[in-house]
């Protein structure tokens, strides 16, 4: 369906990706990952409209048909008032009107030949949208994705995450030939994730996804495309599967490169001596034997090259620098706090949040989570109180609040008060931010470079409390992971809200389930349980945990050089991710 043979794109004189080959067959359910910056959503933009583009190599789209998009954003458009049922129903409607013109058209033509073949046209598009069942499928859809309860009500009435599925619900009705989704699962509550997770699943049909959910990436998909450095490598399998073969390759290179040192010195001894019995004596065979060798030399010392996908460009994300201080010291105090809009979203919510702290704030799309996290930072309501010794700091899921478009990268972090254009650069590669970015003004970065860009500001920083909202969001899952290890190393406080499961439970010592317009206390381990009693195996926690720990111990092998205990904890893991294929 999908072939690209050397394709090669970039806006400037370095490559996104140069001379990269991949396909993608019938009924594949992809994932395209890759670190934040690659060009996952440029490679995808120029699949789905690639006479936008000008590149270079072979790109085909071979019976392919239409191609359906869903957009990473829930974006609100036309006539909210309309209900869920006939927003479905849409496509459909036009269609039955559209076959309806035309069978009037040839009543009255005098080119039957050209409407009968627009005709027969809209009958193949009827069949392969199954139009005359739509209702029922619409339906079906909606039960899928625990929605059918939501059919009825108009669409202004939708949480964020609920107009998602929704509008996911509608690109899938009309089976394109592909179809691509950009970040689907951003910003959705843990509910509205199973439901994606549901129905991808259910999907037949082509599917090309860019995600950083790893728990889409632990449940979905059977194939993976991994684009980084500017190459793509293809992998048939599941994300877990691909997670292990990319640790045994870096076991495989580190035990090549250890071989190779070997050899390369071996060889640099007999070209020395080579080199040494030239020079005493004019010999052509000598000269020869001379040059084979530095030829191989020359080849084992290239070869050395490490693969792009073994050494992944993971920030190393630092939060600001705060002295210890007491750890029952209370930072922030909420106090009979309430929320309205045309609804009373929360009314008498009361908490406090001590020190050293990390408190998550969980609950479904729509209650008020990140209105009450961005009133807390405004902190403009009595029912709000800041200790003296507290220094908030806050990260924006809408970028807009903390970051100009219109200033470039170096202006952002020279306001937060680097001396020299040197130190900035010093500072941002830790951030993965080449030096020669910094000229490129926020508005051109992505989703997950903003939040890179955010998190490197408040680093700079000196905020003992920090409130985030949906900090991970737009992160690649290595930058993910990067920012648990830096929550976890963190010693002031953290108010967060989130949707992802994972950042959840490695980050947080209690979360506030906000449900029913009030709070409830629960540990991490508490939700935890809750959460794959509900939606997992008896059998997956453990599984997974196992999996962590064996990925953290191969990767300390891997960095003290001891590959044969690497390669013994990866045959384990490979058990290990073979029980979670079967749970």
């Amino acid at each position: 369906m999908i072939k690209a043979e050397k394709l090669t794109f970039g806006f400037t004189s370095t490559p996104l990706f140069q001379n990269i080959s991949f396909s993608l067959g019938e009924n594949c359910h992809c994932a395209m990952i890759g670190s934040n910056g690659t060009g996952k959503t440029t490679l995808m933009n120029l699949i789905r409209e690639p006479g936008k583009y000008i590149f270079d190599g072979k790109l085909t789209l071979d019976g392919a048909g239409r191609i359906g998009y869903v957009s990473q954003f829930a974006i609100r458009e036309g006539d909210q008032s309309m209900t869920v049922y006939d927003y479905l129903c849409q496509d459909f409607l036009a269609l039955e009107q559209a076959i309806g013109d035309v069978c009037m058209e040839m009543e009255d033509t005098a080119d039957m030949d050209a409407v009968m073949a627009r005709y027969q046209q809209l009958l193949d598009e009827s069949d392969a949208m199954d139009a005359d069942n739509y209702e029922v499928n619409i339906r079906r859809q909606l039960k899928l994705a625990e929605l059918e309860s939501k059919d009825t009500l108009p669409l202004e009435a939708l949480s964020g995450g609920e107009l998602k599925l929704v509008q996911v619900i509608r690109q899938m009705l009309c089976r394109p030939g592909l179809l691509i989704m950009d970040e689907p699962d951003v910003f959705l509550d843990f509910e509205n994730l199973n439901g994606l997770r549901d129905l991808i699943n259910a999907y037949k049909g082509t599917l090309l996804v860019v995600t950083h959910s790893r728990y889409l990436l632990a449940h979905c998909f059977d194939r993976i495309w991994h684009l980084e450095n500017g190459d793509l490598q293809e992998f048939e399998g599941s994300f877990t599967q691909y997670s292990h073969a990319r640790l045994q390759k870096k076991i495989d290179l580190q035990l090549a490169s250890i071989a190779d040192e070997a050899e390369i010195q071996r060889i640099n001894e007999l070209v020395e001596q080579l080199r040494d019995a030239a020079e005493e004596k004019v010999d052509p065979r000598r000269g020869r034997a001379l040059r084979s060798k530095v030829s191989y030399l020359n080849r084992l010392v290239s070869r050395q090259i490490k693969a792009p996908f073994v050494e992944i460009r993971q920030p190393d994300i630092k939060l600001p620098e705060v002295d210890e201080s007491d750890e029952a010291a209370q930072l922030l105090r909420l106090d009979d706090y309430s929320l309205a809009f045309d609804e009373t979203l929360l009314e008498g919510v009361s908490f406090a949040v001590h020190s050293g702290e990390k408190v998550a704030l969980v609950g479904a799309n729509g209650t008020g989570k990140t209105s009450m996290l961005r009133g807390i930072w405004k902190n403009q309501n009595p029912s709000i109180h800041f200790s003296e010794e507290a220094v908030p700091g806050f990260f924006s899921q809408l970028h807009a609040e903390i970051l100009s478009e219109e200033n470039t990268i170096y202006q952002e972090m020279f306001a937060c008060g680097f001396e020299s254009k040197a130190q900035v650069e010093e500072y941002l590669q830790k951030y993965c931010f080449d030096p020669d970015s910094l000229g490129r003004k926020v508005g051109q970065l992505s989703g997950g470079e903003k939040n890179l860009l955010q998190l490197a500001k408040l680093a700079a920083g000196q905020a003992n409390i920090l409130l985030l909202d949906e900090p991970s969001s737009h992160l690649d899952t290595f930058a993910q992971i990067a920012l648990e290890d830096a929550i976890a190393a963190y010693r002031g406080a953290v108010l967060m809200v989130s949707h992802d499961f994972y950042t959840i439970v490695n980050c947080a010592d209690t979360i506030l389930f906000v449900e029913n317009g009030g709070i409830r206390p629960m540990s991490a381990r508490a939700f935890r349980k809750m959460i794959y009693k509900k939606h997992f195996s008896k059998d997956y926690l453990e599984l997974e945990l196992q999996k962590k720990d064996f990925e953290t111990r191969i990767e300390r092998s891997l960095s003290s050089g001891d590959c044969a205990e690497a390669q013994r904890l990866c045959d384990k893991l490979a058990a290990v991710v073979e029980q979670m294929q079967k749970a």
